[in-house]
């Protein structure tokens, strides 16, 4: 956070940021996926926590992605998050992730993310997913 920044506006920031996390989770468990790839920045990147080493670039390609995928229910659960800001247009975040998916096992794992602020407000510049333990 710079030093000229508010304490209102620091809050402001992370709460935005805070809220595009829970956003995510709840339009992708609904299968929203245009609503889901809006999240992201026009250039935004996403990896799956089920894929690391297999990032996908770019809004229109991960609308594609989202779609390609086999309908399924699921239900995100995502906690622990803490928000960095770094300016008035750029902050990072961590969360805990937990993913059921019915039949499976839980997925346990995290995101680590960059947020950018643009025209529309923030969104995600960058959406890394890992996973701990199945």
């Amino acid at each position: 956070m710079t030093a000229r920044m508010k304490e209102k506006d620091r809050r402001a920031i992370e709460a935005d940021c805070a809220r595009l996390i829970a956003l995510y989770a709840n339009l992708n468990d609904a299968a929203r996926w245009d609503d889901v790839a809006a999240l992201y920045a026009e250039d935004g990147v996403m990896v799956r926590p089920t894929a690391p080493d297999a990032p996908t670039v770019g809004r229109a390609a991960i609308l594609a992605a989202f779609k390609a995928r086999p309908p399924r229910t699921t239900r995100h659960v995502c906690s622990n998050v803490v928000i960095h800001v770094e300016s008035a247009d750029e902050a990072r975040g961590e969360s805990a992730m937990l993913l059921f998916t019915g039949a499976a096992e839980p997925l346990v794992g995290s995101f680590h993310d960059r947020f950018v602020r643009t025209a529309d407000g923030w969104r995600f510049a960058e959406r890394r997913g890992s996973l701990l333990f199945t």
